[in-house]
């Protein structure tokens, strides 16, 4: 947005990474062996929320495309559950899921109150088995959220969005299973190739991209601007024997990193408030293994379709919605016939609140079922693509990792990722007006509101309109989330008039 007011600002945009797109990233695989060349490892898709991301993807000449999710969680008759066709899980905690539906009602009705309060709390108070937290709640929001092991710890209010804010949620309550049988979601494009034509267009406009180059030490933010001592390869002042580079002055400062990283960088100009509300954001390092180990994934997870993992046929819908599962698997435009997860969760059996997360990207992403072409069956098992996700490296001696066979380890990364714990909805969620626009700095990521691609580019938006550029409506859905965000985490209203007032 402030690259569209090259008479008004001067944008330099410093990276410590050798590419422009922070997480959003992609490797490249052997096509001959994978059936595709490319490979989504960090944002791999989103819900049909994320107008602001699908707008960015369009401009320059990206597209996302429709899938039906299927997910697997949970291993074994007794433990395993999905939403492509009925499982005995479901029957047996009928009841509670039905109740679940009318504590998610009380919970947006006192919102000041119940909203704040962690899941494990409001299981607890409201005499919700433990199977069912462990088996059903958890997994689902540890997945689609990427809160993992801290899920226990998340606010409810989170668990209540997810069904039923209409910005925000990702589908619709089922009473009877849970989650909507096979709910659309969207799967995204080569993310490094976006980024990387993203900032060709940027610098064609003036914007400054100094990549593997990170502020060290901010030494100052006061009237004058903001004095920052600059490192790295694109340096500007660097300087030799060992010297430290010249700080370098800017008018305004623009965060785009993790809350616990903002405030360790902002050193002894940080402010009580700032480091009250970014406290409150907690992070932990994860693992990540892109494989081939289809041994390892059977073991740990649910991947075909079996008889004894049906629930007894109650209705025609149920008859319905196995026959599909039973179906042999086909490449569709909008995913698959049959029994094919994308999504996949396994808890410890040491301790069933803490749990892995698993994809299927072979499944899931796009580009290996365009590369088959519509009604073809799937390459075989072996030749899939997996991506495992180990949760908080403190607690390392729980994960499977060690399971996965090295020679079919493809990528192995190291994540630094937001768990979502209850001060988050406490300290940084009602915080952030309060130090956004602050000593000349303005905070922008995922963290500030809710961990998705989606509100990181909202987040970057509202900063840029915050400084003065011209909001670009394009949806009037997409606005209405804008504004939202907005107010809530810089204080500021945003009128529709204030959009044609800059032309």
């Amino acid at each position: 947005m402030l690259a569209q007011h090259p008479d008004r600002f001067e944008v330099t945009v410093l990276d410590r990474a050798p590419h422009p797109g922070g997480q959003a990233t992609s490797i490249t695989l052997d096509e001959t062996k994978y059936g595709a060349s490319w490979l989504n490892d960090g944002v791999q898709g989103g819900s049909p929320i994320f107008r602001h991301t699908f707008n960015f993807f369009r401009r320059y000449g990206y597209h996302v495309q429709e899938i039906k999710l299927q997910v697997s969680f949970g291993k074994g008759r007794d433990n395993f559950w999905t939403n492509v066709f009925p499982s005995p899980l479901v029957d047996e905690f009928s009841g509670e899921i039905k109740k679940l539906g009318k504590v998610l009602k009380r919970i947006k009705r006192l919102m000041p109150i119940l909203g704040l309060l962690p899941i494990k709390t409001i299981l607890r108070l409201f005499r919700f088995s433990p199977e069912f937290g462990n088996k059903m709640v958890l997994p689902m929001m540890a997945l689609f959220l990427g809160t993992g092991n801290q899920t226990p710890h998340v606010s409810s209010v989170l668990l209540e969005r997810l069904f039923n804010d209409r910005t925000m949620k990702l589908w619709d309550y089922d009473p009877v299973t849970l989650l909507p049988n096979l709910p659309t979601m969207f799967t995204f494009p080569n993310m490094s190739n976006f980024y990387r034509d993203w900032m060709a267009d940027l610098r064609s406009k003036g914007v400054i991209f100094r990549l593997r180059t990170h502020a060290k030490k901010i030494l100052r933010r006061d009237r004058k601007g903001v004095v920052i001592q600059i490192v790295g390869e694109d340096s500007a002042s660097r300087l030799g024997d060992g010297k430290e580079p010249n700080p370098e002055i800017f008018d305004e400062l623009v965060l785009c990193i993790p809350a616990d990283e903002a405030k360790m960088l902002l050193g002894r100009t940080t402010t009580w408030s700032e480091r009250f509300v970014l406290g409150g954001a907690r992070f932990y390092d994860d693992v990540t293994v892109i494989h081939s180990d289809s041994e390892y994934f059977r073991r740990t997870y649910e991947t075909r379709f079996k008889g004894d993992l049906c629930a007894e046929f109650r209705s025609q819908e149920r008859k319905d919605q196995v026959a599909f599962a039973k179906n042999t698997p086909r490449s569709q435009k909008d995913g698959w016939t049959g029994f094919q997860p994308m999504f996949y969760t396994h808890p410890y059996p040491t301790d069933p609140s803490k749990l892995e997360v698993a994809f299927d990207c072979s499944n899931y992403q796009h580009q290996f079922r365009n590369n088959l072409g519509e009604g073809r069956t799937p390459l075989k098992h072996d030749r899939h693509i997996f991506h495992s996700i180990f949760r908080n490296e403190e607690e390392k001696h729980l994960w499977s990792i060690d399971q996965i066979d090295a020679d079919k380890i493809i990528s192995r990364k190291r994540w630094h990722q937001l768990g979502h714990r209850w001060q988050h909805s406490v300290r940084v969620i009602p915080g952030m007006m309060f130090i956004n626009g602050r000593n000349r700095t303005l905070f922008a990521g995922g963290w500030t509101f809710l961990n998705m691609h989606e509100v990181a580019c909202v987040s970057g938006i509202a900063a840029a309109y915050r400084l003065g550029a011209t909001y670009e409506h394009f949806d009037d859905f997409a606005e209405g989330f804008f504004s939202k965000y907005l107010l809530l985490s810089h204080g500021m209203r945003y009128k529709r008039r204030d959009r044609s007032k800059y032309g």
